[in-house]
């Protein structure tokens, strides 16, 4: 029998994302939104789609022998499963997310220790228990089935909830007081997984390919030529990974460097490597960049 891994996909908010950032990193899923078991054009993976929520369970249980899903419920699981490496991206986002505890606005609430004897609304109930537990206040923590922002005041009164940007929590007249934990996306393995070569090797594949996907999304390649005279200068403005590559070109007065930096430093370094004498200046974007 052929090998296989037996990949966890997350469905719901991170679903898309996480294809998206496969097929960058070389592999092409494809969910057609009926069935729990996507295609994927890896003869060695067979990909199903679990609930975040769910993921670590399942991979503890050896039903999968790896999974994407947040840190934040890997914590509220209490599951002894590894963490392969940490990809940060999110639905909207490529920054961790915040589990924050919110009040309404106009209330009085400042602290947690304000929340004494009351309900708290969430669905990362044990992590909550905890977070009040090592403040030792004493609350009601009640599991939310959603919608979780709209139970402050009358259903809750207050919430322990995730947020990408807190946008969510001010439409619905909430102010954050504390943020109980932050959030990444985790590569997850159990244990049995990592123990087999086989599927300790393709894991690591995996682990390489979409850390590199995700390292290159805020950078981009540079290539420009610039006389040999000049190039001290040029080199001189280059942020970079490592050493910039200069190859000489056919003349033998020219070189050719090559670099790559942080995207949004582009726009400030392109015209100064103008002004220091680069030519034929190129910005390119990276698939993958595995250091």
């Amino acid at each position: 029998m052929a090998n296989k891994l037996r990949l966890g996909i997350p469905k719901g908010s991170l679903q898309d994302a996480t294809i998206a950032l496969f097929k960058r990193a070389g592999w092409n899923i494809y969910a057609d939104g009926r069935s729990y078991f996507p295609s994927i054009d890896d003869s060695e993976i067979e990909c199903m789609l679990i609930r975040a929520q769910e993921m670590a369970r399942y991979v503890d249980h050896g039903v999968l022998d790896a999974g994407l899903t947040g840190i934040d419920w890997v914590v509220e699981s209490g599951l002894d499963v590894e963490s392969v490496t940490t990809l940060t991206y999110a639905k909207q986002s490529r920054r961790k997310v915040r589990w924050v505890l919110a009040v309404p606005e106009l209330s009085s609430y400042e602290k947690a220790e304000d929340l004494e004897g009351k309900i708290i609304a969430t669905e990362l109930v044990e992590t909550c228990k905890r977070y009040f537990a090592a403040k030792g206040v004493n609350v009601k923590v009640e599991f939310s089935w959603g919608a979780t922002e709209v139970k402050p005041p009358m259903l809750a009164d207050a919430i322990v909830e995730v947020t990408e940007t807190g946008s969510s929590l001010k439409a619905n007249h909430l102010k954050i007081i504390d943020t109980v934990m932050e959030s990444e996306t985790h590569l997850i393995a159990s244990k049995a997984a990592l123990a087999d070569a086989w599927k300790r090797q393709k894991i690591d594949q995996i682990a390489t390919m979409l850390r590199g996907a995700i390292d290159a999304q805020a950078q981009v390649g540079l290539m420009l030529n610039v006389k040999r005279a000049n190039l001290e200068a040029v080199l001189a403005v280059l942020p970079a990974l490592n050493s910039p590559t200069v190859s000489q070109l056919s003349d033998s007065e020219w070189v050719a460097v090559n670099t790559i930096l942080e995207e949004h430093v582009a726009r400030d370094v392109i015209p100064r490597l103008k002004a220091a004498g680069g030519a034929g200046i190129v910005e390119y974007p990276l698939n993958k960049v595995v250091l």
